[in-house]
């Protein structure tokens, strides 16, 4: 699993006759959940349902995660053994607060299977560092709605900046993959779903939650560069290459280094 996903979308571990639907709906990832879409009640048949899907797929090019439960919870053991299939390519652990709860399962499933740890508290946030450096961690995805309930904080912009901010700079320093994004809770409203996922671009992200399929498109256009974009790189790179090492300059602006990465990488997206 090489590809790092722009889209993560969630399917309720106890609907299995959503799970194919899902696989094909176009998303980057899938989340089966064990979790918050799934009442005490169905968490067993949740788990029999979710291996047993398991256990008839393969690696593909959707990759395939279980959000278990948290690891205070009644659920979690029984949740790591129905995780254990060769087709999963990660776990993601809400209120994820200590590299300890990460060890575990890392020392039980190895490399084989990346970590994701859900930032959904005050002392998630604040180890955020260390959770981001821990072993087998891939990239951090911030539960923003859990987040806002933990700390009473009311909206979703300008109230949680300095928190989006600092996951982006803390997941750099660890050189693991950009976060994810929390979900935008609105099915149909494309416009502000597609404006949440830009923002979380804007600021360093690299993927976002869905809970919805309808809500795919406006996040995949979101994070895809755009024709303006594509087209201004290839004139940088292609303005680059003739100078040979020389200084140029386009659009009246002194083409260097970094715009030249910047150039290539918005190219490379493309692929």
């Amino acid at each position: 699993m090489t590809r790092v996903a722009r889209s993560y979308l969630f399917v309720p571990g106890n609907r299995p006759e959503r799970f194919e639907k899902a696989l094909n709906s176009g998303a980057d990832a899938l989340i089966v959940d064990f979790e918050d879409a799934v009442p005490p009640q169905d968490k067993a048949a949740a788990r029999s349902a979710a291996a047993d899907w398991l256990a008839r797929q393969s690696r593909g090019d959707t990759q395939l995660l279980v959000r278990i439960n948290a690891a205070d919870t009644e659920w979690f053991a029984d949740d790591l053994v129905a995780c254990a299939h060769p087709a999963l390519d990660g776990i993601v652990l809400p209120k994820a607060e200590s590299v300890d709860q990460l060890a575990k399962l890392a020392d039980r499933f190895g490399e084989r299977v990346l970590l994701l740890p859900l930032i959904e508290t005050a002392r998630g946030f604040a180890r955020a560092g260390e959770l981001a450096a821990a072993s087998a961690v891939q990239r951090l995805v911030f539960g923003t709605i859990d987040f806002q309930l933990d700390l009473g904080i009311e909206g979703d912009e300008l109230e949680l900046l300095y928190f989006r901010s600092q996951l982006v700079l803390l997941s750099r320093l660890a050189g693991i993959a950009a976060p994810v994004d929390g979900v935008t809770t609105s099915l149909d409203d494309e416009v502000q779903i597609h404006a949440d996922a830009q923002r979380g671009r804007r600021l360093g992200f690299g993927a976002k939650l869905c809970i919805h399929p309808r809500q795919l498109a406006a996040v995949h256009r979101a994070y895809r560069p755009s024709a303006e974009e594509v087209a201004w790189a290839r004139r940088v790179v292609e303005a680059a290459d003739a100078a040979q090492g020389a200084a140029v300059a386009l659009d009246g602006k002194m083409v260097d280094r970094p715009v030249i990465l910047k150039a290539r990488e918005i190219l490379a997206a493309t692929k």
